[in-house]
């Protein structure tokens, strides 16, 4: 079949929160297209909720980016020829068993316990924001922050390095940036990881790093792999989750009929389907999931043949009118906990429960503690993240 579309493809400038309307196109026309990667590397485009979550969760799909036919840009070593892939690039068991390392700390009893030190960081930045000059850019005083010194207390980094992990994520995360620029940014935080495990060997703490330690003492884990779990873990939490604050307040903000729901509500679940809903309308990674075949697979009326690259596009997934009537609509009332924005089958987020607790914390303090907040300037003003593979605006004007 000939090669249709690039993939990920341009979000339209007058709908930013949609999916490219080229890949949306692609979803009318059949739940299993031929694309092509910004190099050049074809690879299925999974359009529909159905088929990728049954290519989820099916054993002939792998996750090895070493593998032959992997749909990738650039080299998954970001560090160097010698540094370690990250354990979700790789399939069971070594998958499992580096991911069941550093399961327990995110656990959702343990999350759970984590939420009044959330509202405290949470409600003393909403502080810091109402004492200071206003306008204010959300994305700086409050949307970053917050995530940031989350991530950093429960891997036990220090805040005051946040500058330099967060400049290096930029770089990382930047479809623009070359294979050298990311090997250097991801050089550069491999070896403040690992000085950090250094740190801990001599002086353990009670942190997810110093278990990692402990693991490393005991021939468990090596150092390296340690350090690039560290990696994986400073820059998702904190990435993913400061964008779902910004983009969902600007989201919120263009739809006032739902922020007045939430923001007069005290109702925790209307709060949990909040976050649901928001999840699925953002989607803010737009890479997609990517895997290969390593046997033939027919589904939808295709054959995906063994060796060839598959992605599952989480965007239109969680826009598919076969799993969410009117995909289109934010509708914060809407049962969309189904969504796919934390990926499905063992690959799943691992943060997930982090990200959701930090996000329902957030959304029902700010609106509330700030009830007249508005945007400072125009929306096809702000600066969004059109250049990365996580999506959002870098800025964001606001008053009150």
């Amino acid at each position: 079949m000939t090669t249709i579309e690039v993939f990920p493809g341009a979000r339209a400038d007058t709908c930013p929160f949609d999916p490219p309307p080229a890949i949306r196109s692609l979803q009318e026309q059949a739940p299993l297209v031929r694309v092509q990667l910004r190099n050049g590397v074809p690879a299925w485009l999974v359009t529909r909720y159905a088929e990728q979550k049954a290519l989820l969760s099916d054993p002939r799909v792998s996750s090895d980016v070493t593998r032959a036919g992997y749909p990738i840009e650039i080299s998954p070593s970001a560090g160097g020829g010698d540094a370690p892939v990250s354990f979700i690039l790789m399939d069971d068991p070594e998958h499992a068993r580096l991911r069941r390392m550093v399961t327990a700390p995110f656990m959702i009893k343990r999350i759970e316990a984590m939420r009044p030190g959330v509202q405290k960081i949470v409600d003393e930045l909403i502080d810091d924001m109402l004492a200071g000059p206003k306008p204010v850019d959300l994305v700086a005083a409050f949307a970053l922050p917050v995530p940031s010194l989350v991530i950093c207390q429960l891997l036990g980094v220090p805040y005051a390095d946040h500058d330099f992990f967060q400049e290096n994520s930029k770089t990382l995360i930047n479809r623009d940036a070359t294979g050298e620029e990311r090997m250097a940014a991801g050089g550069r935080l491999l070896g403040y990881l690992d000085a950090l495990l250094g740190e801990k060997i001599a002086n353990p703490g009670d942190d997810l790093l110093s278990g990692l330690v402990e693991r490393i003492g005991k021939g468990e884990l090596t150092r390296p792999e340690a350090a690039q779990m560290g990696v994986l873990m400073l820059l998702a939490g904190h990435e993913t989750t400061a964008n779902m604050i910004a983009l969902g307040t600007l989201a919120l903000l263009e739809h006032p009929d739902q922020l007045a729901l939430l923001r007069d509500s005290d109702d925790p679940e209307l709060v949990a389907s909040a976050v649901e809903e928001l999840l699925r309308y953002l989607n803010i990674t737009h890479n997609g999931r990517r895997r290969v075949a390593t046997a033939d697979i027919e589904i939808a009326g295709q054959v995906i043949r063994a060796g060839e690259g598959v992605i599952m596009a989480n965007d239109i997934a969680n826009r598919d009118p076969s799993a969410f009537p009117d995909p289109d609509r934010l509708d914060l009332t809407r049962r969309a906990r189904h969504h796919v924005a934390f990926g499905f089958g063992v690959h799943q987020c691992l943060g997930q429960p982090l990200a959701r607790m930090e996000l329902q914390v957030v959304y029902s303090t700010l609106y509330r503690r700030v009830p007249t907040l508005s945007l400072a300037t125009e929306i096809d003003a702000l600066p969004f993240k059109h250049d990365g593979s996580v999506y959002g605006v870098y800025e964001l004007p606001v008053t009150w």
